[in-house]
């Protein structure tokens, strides 16, 4: 038996505006399916394509009123701004070149921000909307997906509880294959602006997925950066943006880690996997089975957790949704950061005082920090792939 959701705090019901996630594009779609879940908030608003064809289609789909359906996001950020039932917060879900201004104007009208990463396309950018965010006591959030697994908070608590003993190595990689051929030239939209330095910015695949492992590390380990050098591949012929990376670095305090992105590696889908090794244990996760865990120790046998069979710190459990053998995925661990998010935020307007694990969602300052390591890696990449401090 597990202890599921009723774990967590429930948040009176809010209202949100997207910017995005039109018909036919993917990560919208999960952000507002991941949303509804938990029923804690309600699309309400939304600017979801360029197309304005598209945002009424989409905007008739989900069932919101054609008054709140905008042809810009200018122009629906001011608006909502000045209604007497404005969103309480707007989800961010665009090429990354529109984050930093969307996200701007949305923190200079008084509206709580939920933004995909990277954050921005430039650390100066990502630095000016951390002290936007903070000059507006702005709950900001960056959908770091992947750390709303139960196990993931299972592995951070083992680590803080020193069940790890000192780490002395990490190892993080995330092979896809998606773009070992060329797919940008045949008109696949994501293809296009991810490989598209005006729409992605400095980095395609250590900024896209890349950043998802220096955030799990983090996360989970706590470690930070002192130094990295990465070498940048440009497999594809004529890709002016990486689609391969190969990344060593220090920490501060003596571990050391690799780091592996690749959206060439022909045989893998979406790979994301973390080995952390300690002087007392190690620990072995891969996402596409993430109701599972490794643990193996100096001194005994290795054992398997599974998720909702076998006992979890109490974050993990209370963030476990379903019995044992029943899988639990992408959309649940996206999910758990949105319902954590959305109870902090609706606590915080009732006025009620907020919990450390109301506050376990990523925040800007995660997405300045990410925008920072893909900026270093660049830069170590384009000198001939030498040491950087971070």
């Amino acid at each position: 038996m597990i202890e599921g959701q009723d774990a967590i705090s429930q948040a009176p019901l809010l209202t949100y505006g997207m910017i995005g996630g039109g018909k036919g594009a993917f990560i919208g779609d999960v952000h507002r399916k991941a949303i509804g879940m938990d029923g804690k908030a309600r699309l309400v608003a939304g600017c979801f394509s360029r197309s304005y064809e598209n945002t009424l289609a989409t905007g008739e789909a989900w069932g919101v009123d054609t008054s709140r359906l905008y042809e810009t996001y200018q122009e629906m950020l001011r608006a909502e701004a000045l209604r007497g039932d404005k969103i309480d917060f707007v989800v961010i879900v665009t090429p990354n070149n529109t984050h930093f201004p969307a996200a701007t104007l949305a923190l200079e009208n008084g509206i709580q921000v939920v933004c995909d990463k990277p954050l921005t396309t430039t650390l100066r950018d990502a630095e000016e909307l951390g002290r936007l965010a903070k000059r507006n006591d702005n709950f900001f959030c960056v959908t770091y997906a992947y750390s709303g697994y139960p196990i993931i908070k299972h592995m951070r608590d083992m680590v803080k509880n020193g069940e790890l003993g000192e780490i002395r190595f990490v190892n993080g990689e995330y092979p896809q294959d998606w773009l070992a051929t060329l797919l940008e030239k045949t008109g696949q939209k994501q293809a296009a602006w991810r490989t598209d330095p005006k729409l992605a910015g400095a980095s395609n695949c250590v900024g896209d997925i890349g950043s998802h492992i220096e955030h799990m590390v983090a996360y989970v380990t706590g470690l930070e950066i002192q130094s990295l050098l990465a070498r940048l591949d440009h497999f594809g012929e004529g890709r002016p943006l990486d689609d391969n990376a190969s990344i060593l670095l220090d920490y501060r305090g003596g571990a050391k880690g690799i780091y592996w992105s690749s959206q060439i590696a022909v045989g893998h889908d979406n790979g994301l996997r973390i080995r952390i090794y300690g002087t007392k244990a190690g620990l072995e996760w891969a996402q596409e089975s993430p109701n599972y865990l490794k643990v193996s120790y100096v001194d005994k046998p290795s054992e398997f957790i599974s998720r909702g069979r076998d006992k979890m710190s109490a974050r993990a459990q209370a963030l476990s949704r379903i019995p044992s053998g029943h899988p639990e995925g992408y959309f649940e661990a996206f999910a758990n950061i949105y319902n954590t998010y959305l109870t902090a935020l609706g606590k915080r307007r009732a006025g009620q005082e907020l919990s450390g694990d109301d506050l376990d969602f990523p925040t800007i300052g995660d997405g300045v920090r990410g925008v920072r390591f893909i900026e270093k890696c660049v830069e170590s990449s384009q000198k001939g792939a030498v040491w950087v401090e971070f």
